[in-house]
């Protein structure tokens, strides 16, 4: 005979929960804290983007454009 599910027992993934599975597929963790090449940090200012938008899909092109435009910006004023 099936076992009744409890709803004490029943596990529900936390909005922070997923959030760390789509970092996880977005941003390696390794390179979360110093990112060693462009396209990472341009990744993981996209993620931030999506983010500060609250992971409204649908402008993933838009958020990837603009992090690029920001990430660019910041180079080039470095090296200057």
């Amino acid at each position: 005979m099936p076992r009744a599910k409890n709803p004490n027992t029943t596990t529900k993934t936390s909005a922070r929960t997923k959030k760390t599975q789509v970092m996880e597929l977005v941003i390696p963790k390794n390179s979360r804290s110093a990112p060693e090449d462009l396209e990472s940090e341009i990744r993981i200012r996209a993620y931030e983007l999506y983010e500060e938008r609250g992971y409204a899909a649908g402008d993933e092109r838009d958020d990837w454009i603009r992090a690029e435009q920001q990430v660019k910006a910041k180079h080039a004023g470095q090296g200057a």
